[in-house]
């Protein structure tokens, strides 16, 4: 609980920051804040978008696109099941194996979740 109100507050910070650097957050009352110019603009796009059915039919395009451009979407589609049911059937030796040792993760997750491990700043990559 105590992390996610952290995380809020870092969260809070960041957008506060957002908001002065591009000027509309200036702290005084009334000032326009980002989120809610997001709403405007969404709410403005929806508007014109019903009224003409060549912008609904962009947005359903647009849709689309992101699917397409989702990196899982292509190995869905590029890799019949029949491939992925042999490659599961080869590797069924080594299956065992590796649910030991999803296991011994399982056993050992407390540590891992443990205060003084999770402290420890990362290496970078």
């Amino acid at each position: 609980m105590a992390a996610g109100a952290v995380e809020l507050r870092r969260l809070q910070w960041r957008l506060e920051e957002v908001e002065q650097r591009i000027g509309v957050g200036d702290g005084a009352p009334g000032t326009r804040k980002v989120a809610d110019e997001l709403v405007k603009v969404q709410a403005a796009l929806n508007n014109i978008a019903s009224k003409r059915e060549r912008i609904k039919i962009l947005f359903k395009k647009i849709e689309d696109v992101i699917k397409y451009l989702d990196p899982q979407y292509i190995d869905r589609m590029a890799i019949p099941d029949t491939i992925k049911l042999q490659f599961i059937l080869a590797e069924e030796h080594l299956i065992p194996s590796r649910a030991a040792l999803l296991e011994q993760v399982k056993n050992l997750q407390p540590i891992l979740d443990s205060t003084s491990i999770q402290g420890t700043a990362s290496p970078p990559h």
